[in-house]
């Protein structure tokens, strides 16, 4: 198979975990007889330091015609730390979810059998866990009307959906639960929040369609506090932007390290795929970030292209990598402390 992906580093650890993708990806194309042809392209910081815009219409072009398109991270401590600034890394991210159709962010969690114990929680609380995320990414209160009144002194965000937006990312996760164990969540604050309100009904309209699932519906906040004493209680969770942004996270302290988990954002054209990670500044260049989040995520590409064999060799060497200690600091506890380059080379090696 040809393949041609669009290649975003972006900012931070982003070029060094995204080297070591590449890097995995290419030994399975030489193993597996495909041809991937890469294409490199500005996002975030590093497209405002270049052209000013974090966005650019070049990098959209690169990414529309491309099969896909793996991505490190953005965002820099130079415009976090300057509430004033008019142009941000994020709105890159935001500006490319819209413009590329990215409606589904999709998030596996999962346990490594090596890595149980360095979980914070309880090994009976999250052995066997395997559910899946679905965030909605181009609603809700991330892109509605904002502003400020009374010279500044107060800020609104406005939480807005479409009954369009929540039927295809619902969509996605009843066809993901028949795959799977047929459960699905809707998790919202229908007892606060109109939108919310709009999500229940428009998820219910749609369980006689899908009559194998066994569709459940919770607030976020309970969520928030099951995903941490019974994560093995869910399978599909489907939710809305803000709520999706925040359990994720939650949810990737259960394997142990956000360096781990991958992610993918699909669309009706062409999907992204990243670690769940964000750019990490502090360790930008160093050689020491964790780069098995975004292996796994070129495992999704692989998965998503009907390549389930080049996938399951990717996550078999990362189990390895995991259980012989071929890991970074983060999760290296007192043994070896490999670079982020050296797991890379040993993960193409083992390939």
């Amino acid at each position: 198979m040809k393949l041609n992906i669009a290649l975003l580093a972006g900012d931070g650890i982003g070029p060094e975990v995204i080297d070591q993708a590449v890097k995995v990806s290419d030994a399975v194309a030489l193993k597996f007889g495909h041809d991937i042809t890469w294409k490199p392209a500005l996002t975030g910081a590093a497209a405002i330091d270049a052209v000013g815009e974090p966005y650019p219409d070049e990098t959209h072009e690169v990414c529309a015609n491309a099969d896909a398109v793996l991505f490190g991270a953005i965002g820099d401590p130079r415009f976090d730390n300057d509430p004033s600034a008019k142009v941000r890394p994020e709105q890159g991210l935001l500006k490319m979810r819209k413009k590329l159709g990215l409606f589904a962010n999709v998030r596996p969690t999962f346990t490594f059998p090596s890595l149980i114990d360095k979980s914070p929680l309880k090994r009976d609380r999250i052995e066997g866990t395997d559910l899946i995320i679905l965030r909605e990414l181009t609603g809700g209160v991330y892109f509605g009307e904002r502003g400020r009144l009374n010279d500044g002194d107060t800020a609104f965000d406005t939480m807005t959906y479409h009954r369009f937006e929540i039927e295809r990312l619902a969509k996605k996760g009843f066809e993901m639960a028949l795959k799977r164990g047929k459960r699905l969540c809707c998790v919202d604050k229908a007892n606060v929040l109109e939108a919310s309100r709009l999500w229940r009904e428009t998820v219910q309209a749609m369980e006689k369609d899908y009559p194998e699932v066994e569709v459940t519906y919770e607030f976020v906040d309970a969520v928030a506090m099951r995903l941490i004493q019974w994560p093995k209680g869910y399978d599909v969770i489907i939710t809305a932007n803000l709520f999706g942004d925040i359990l994720t996270d939650e949810a990737s302290v259960i394997s142990g390290s956000m360096g781990l988990m991958p992610s993918s954002s699909v669309g009706s054209e062409v999907s992204l795929y990243e670690p769940i990670h964000g750019s990490y500044p502090q360790a930008a260049g160093k050689d020491i970030a964790n780069p098995l989040a975004t292996v796994l995520s070129a495992a999704m590409l692989f998965e998503d292209k009907g390549l389930s064999e080049e996938a399951q060799a990717i996550r078999d060497v990362v189990n390895k990598s995991l259980a012989e200690g071929i890991v970074t600091e983060d999760i290296a506890e007192g043994g070896k402390a490999y670079k982020t380059s050296e797991v890379g080379d040993w993960l193409a090696k083992n390939i």
